[in-house]
C-alpha cells in the first residue's frame, strides 16, 4: 500500500479567530495522516517503540496553497515516496471536502534505536508487510 487517506474534522482549537487553521497545526495532520498510513500497512507504532525503534522527522516541508477552515472534513492523503531504508519519506496532498488542494509537504524520518540512540535500518517486520 502506497497511500493512505485519512479524513480530520478541522476543530475551533486549531484555529485563529478569523476560523483558519493555524500553520503549525499541519504537521499534526501530517503527523496523524502517516500513524494512520502505518496503521494501514499492520505496523503499530506503540508496539514499534516498544520494540526501541522511534522514527524522529529529520525533515518536513509544507507548501500552503488554500487555506483549511473550522469546521472543514479535510483529507490527508500520505504516500510512501520510496522503499524504506535508514529512513523512510512521505509525500502528502490536503484536500477539503470540496476537493480543492489546500497543502502539498514532505517528510523523512529517520529509523533510531532507542538504545544507542543511533541510525538504523528499516525494520524486516515493516519490509515484510510493505512486501518489498
Amino acid at each position: 500500500m502506497n497511500t493512505h487517506q485519512t479524513e480530520i474534522k478541522v476543530r475551533y482549537g486549531e484555529t485563529d479567530q478569523m476560523g483558519v487553521v493555524y500553520h503549525g497545526n499541519y504537521a499534526q495532520y501530517l503527523e496523524i495522516g502517516r500513524l494512520e498510513w502505518l496503521d494501514a500497512i499492520g505496523v503499530n507504532y506503540k508496539e514499534m517503540e516498544s520494540n526501541d525503534v522511534m522514527l524522529p522527522v529529520i525533515s518536513m516541508n509544507l507548501k500552503y496553497i488554500k487555506s483549511a477552515i473550522y469546521g472543514d472534513i479535510i483529507t490527508v492523503s500520505t504516500t510512501l515516496l520510496k522503499p524504506p531504508m535508514a529512513s523512510i519519506e512521505f509525500t502528502y496532498k490536503i484536500h477539503n471536502s470540496s476537493g480543492e488542494l489546500l497543502t502539498t509537504a514532505y517528510t523523512k524520518l529517520a529509523f533510531i534505536n532507542m538504545k544507542s540512540n543511533f541510525p538504523m535500518r528499516c525494520p524486516q517486520y515493516i519490509l515484510d508487510e510493505l512486501q518489498i
